[in-house]
């Protein structure tokens, strides 16, 4: 984790290299050309992630790694939803928006894939919601709230390739605006490199300037699942305890 944080804060050292994550902020899926050369790295730092779409090579500002750093020292010290990374944008020709979030963890694609998909794990990362479903294709899958009530998000699996690829539709509907939104797509793709894996996650087909919360938390339950799977443990900002039902997380 060391070596991480030391890259993406050498990254982030250099001037030029800011001013072209500013440009990703304000327009993510931009092609090489669009930036230039200057993302070697960026990308060694998986500040930037990048997917192919025909022939060219679209660049995504990836926010996990400042959000593994800001959990590390920041939120020690401030509220978290003050840093919430949000709002990043891209229009592309069918008006929707795509948003693609990149993490390395040290674990097998068949205990990822497990955490991912089993209900108790994934409520230990992901503020207290539980799912549930027989992760079929064509078959539903709903998440239930941290008080095991209520359903706030259901939708279909349309793509099940264990352990390496998980596509599934979503439709949020915790709160009146989010439901608003209508369904979205969410992808989980699951690559061995060495003794870990890449967990790539693209939530697309989002409607052009959709609500924040409909993809604000990635970054969160990203960090969250990786300190898990590592370590054991749960993740202890005041963000993610928020949901956990731990007297931690409670209001004062």
């Amino acid at each position: 984790m060391l070596r991480g944080m030391d890259a993406v804060f050498k990254a982030l050292a250099d001037p030029t290299r800011r001013s072209l994550l500013d440009e990703l902020f304000k327009e993510d899926g931009q092609t090489l050309s669009a930036l230039e050369l200057r993302l070697p790295m960026l990308e060694e730092a998986n500040l930037v992630t990048t997917r192919r779409r025909g022939r060219e090579k679209l660049h995504f500002l990836n926010p996990v790694p400042i959000r593994l750093v800001h959990d590390r020292w920041v939120s020690k010290y401030a509220e978290p939803w003050a840093a919430a990374l949000s709002g990043l944008k891209r229009d592309i020709e069918e008006g929707t928006m795509e948003k693609v979030f990149e993490i390395y963890i040290k674990t097998t694609p068949e205990r990822l894939w497990e955490a991912i998909t089993d209900g108790e794990i994934r409520r230990q990362y992901s503020f207290g919601l539980r799912v549930s479903s027989d992760y079929m294709p064509g078959s539903r899958y709903e998440t239930t709230g941290p008080d095991g009530t209520g359903v706030w998000v259901e939708g279909e699996n349309l793509e099940v390739d264990p352990p390496r690829r998980l596509v599934q539709s979503m439709t949020a509907l915790w709160s009146e605006e989010v439901q608003q939104e209508g369904p979205s797509r969410v992808t989980y793709e699951i690559e061995p490199v060495g003794d870990s894996c890449r967990l790539t996650v693209i939530h697309d087909e989002l409607r052009e300037d959709a609500h924040g919360e409909l993809y604000g938390g990635w970054p969160m339950i990203l960090s969250a699942l990786k300190t898990l799977l590592e370590t054991g443990e749960q993740l202890t900002t005041p963000a993610s305890l928020r949901f956990s039902g731990s007297p931690s997380g409670q209001a004062a």
